[in-house]
């Protein structure tokens, strides 16, 4: 979210600095796990929750029943890590679905992404 002690840049920085020394590019390539072996992201979804790991990182979150049976169809699902901080959020407050669309949905935000196409792992 940009607030960091050292300000938005020096986030952003750090986010770019984090995807690429996983191998990842920010811009427009998609990255297929499904076709990259030892890939750095992985995506677990299990029990209406998913989580996606990382070197250095993991985030879980629960995820809707349309979510989960489009990913199931699919078998896949598509992620986007983007390095630009949110101008509006704060730290521990809720925002609204629209708020989430607009900035996930924004140019700059796209551009300033890694995407991937993650295959959907569950446990054994």
């Amino acid at each position: 979210m940009g607030d960091s002690p050292a300000g938005p840049a020096a986030a952003e920085t750090a986010v770019r600095a984090l995807l690429h020394n996983n191998g990842l590019t920010v811009g427009t390539t998609v990255h297929d796990a499904a076709r990259q072996p030892r890939f750095p992201v992985s995506l677990l979804v299990e029990a209406g929750q998913a989580v996606v790991t990382m070197p250095l990182l993991n985030a879980q979150c629960p995820v809707r029943p349309e979510w989960l049976a489009a990913a199931e169809a699919r078998g896949n699902a598509y992620f986007m890590f983007t390095a630009r901080p949110w101008p509006t959020a704060a730290p521990g407050q809720p925002v609204t679905e629209e708020e989430l669309e607009r900035f996930a949905g924004d140019e700059e935000t796209l551009t300033a992404a890694a995407h991937c196409l993650l295959p959907i792992r569950r446990l054994r």
